[in-house]
């Protein structure tokens, strides 16, 4: 199973195509367009959320809400286009109305021109390098969210801290002073699977192992610098004796592995941490050089957030829904929903 996007942030929209999924599956399209306004919520979020009101509309792979196993494409327009035609239409647009030159530590801007030979306008790195694109991803791991909640798995996140707070209100308060400031918070999300039967992934191969995968999906998301299973680093702190969960007859006491052993799922819940560096769109610019003249300068400013990690929350989560019904799919097979289902509750039972 695969999701492919496309889209820019000021372009007409985002398309997703989902591969991969069983036929049989019934799909709430106002649950998706609940997550993609959770997306657009989260105390941090800027002006461009008050333009847009994010809502999927499927080209294919549905009929009566069910799915069909044939790919599910979607489309979310992008309200903002209106104001963006003169410059982003794929037909007469042009890009170097909005050049942006003075290009931003932290971003794709610098790399991405010299990658692309787009010369001294990374306007075209930013449009896609956006995390307008995550919109795409939230629909899709939404899809795939209920699917998994048909085979008995749930996948639930929340926030661990801002810029290492934990409490709320605090939180809000820093988030507040860094707008005043002109810049920008990070933080950590953390995501539990429940339900995962045991022997998901495998340790035969490195590239089938689930914690990389894990890996590779939370890692895809704008602004993830670190990820973490279980306890993660704080194990490399402790002995063996104490780093490790027993088992007994009744089960394992402790789950400082997250879940996942060797490569596969334990039978515990997998717990999962994405660390979100803040992003790097700062009001207050940071020291950069311009590229078209080579001298030093601040960093150029966009309309922006100053903290997604309350929003990043439903991005995570979606992320991990593709990661995990793309490894039940590949260790159980089944065309069908119920061929998933019945193959799941035979290890289950086992």
């Amino acid at each position: 199973m695969r999701l492919l996007t496309a889209g820019e942030s000021h372009g007409i929209g985002l398309v997703g195509v989902l591969e991969g999924l069983p036929s049989g599956a019934k799909i709430d399209i106002g649950r998706v367009n609940d997550d993609l306004a959770r997306r657009q919520r989260g105390y941090g979020r800027g002006d461009r959320q008050q333009i847009e009101t994010d809502r999927i509309e499927v080209l294919s792979g549905l009929n009566g809400g069910v799915t069909l196993a044939s790919p599910l494409a979607y489309f979310i327009k992008n309200r903002d286009y209106a104001n963006w035609t003169d410059v982003m239409s794929p037909e007469t647009g042009d890009i170097s109305l909005k050049k942006l030159s003075r290009v931003r530590p932290g971003h794709a801007d610098l790399a991405g021109i010299k990658k692309y030979g787009f010369g001294d306008n990374a306007r075209p790195v930013l449009e896609r390098a956006s995390a307008r694109e995550t919109a795409a991803r939230v629909a899709g791991g939404s899809i795939c969210r209920q699917v998994l909640e048909a085979v008995g798995v749930t996948v639930e996140g929340r926030v661990l801290h801002v810029c290492g707070i934990e409490n709320v209100e605090e939180q809000h308060a820093a988030i507040d002073k860094a707008k005043a400031d002109g810049d920008t918070l990070g933080g950590e999300v953390r995501v539990v699977v429940s339900g995962m039967p045991v022997g998901v992934g495998s340790y035969v191969q490195y590239d089938r192992r689930l914690d990389a995968l894990y890996a590779f999906y939370l890692m895809g998301i704008n602004a993830v610098k670190s990820v973490s299973v279980g306890d993660g680093s704080r194990l490399s702190r402790l002995k063996g004796s104490e780093a490790h969960d027993e088992i007994f007859p009744d089960g394992r006491h402790t789950n400082r592995a997250g879940g996942i052993d060797a490569g596969m799922s334990n039978g515990e819940d997998i717990v999962l941490t994405a660390s979100f560096k803040p992003i790097p769109t700062l009001m207050n610019g940071l020291r950069t050089v311009d590229v078209s003249t080579g001298k030093e300068t601040t960093a150029a400013t966009e309309r922006s957030d100053v903290c997604v990690v309350e929003a990043a929350v439903v991005v995570t989560e979606s992320v991990v829904a593709l990661a995990t019904l793309a490894a039940l799919l590949d260790t159980f097979g089944g065309d069908t929903l119920e061929e998933l289902r019945r193959r799941m509750d035979e290890r289950r039972k086992s």
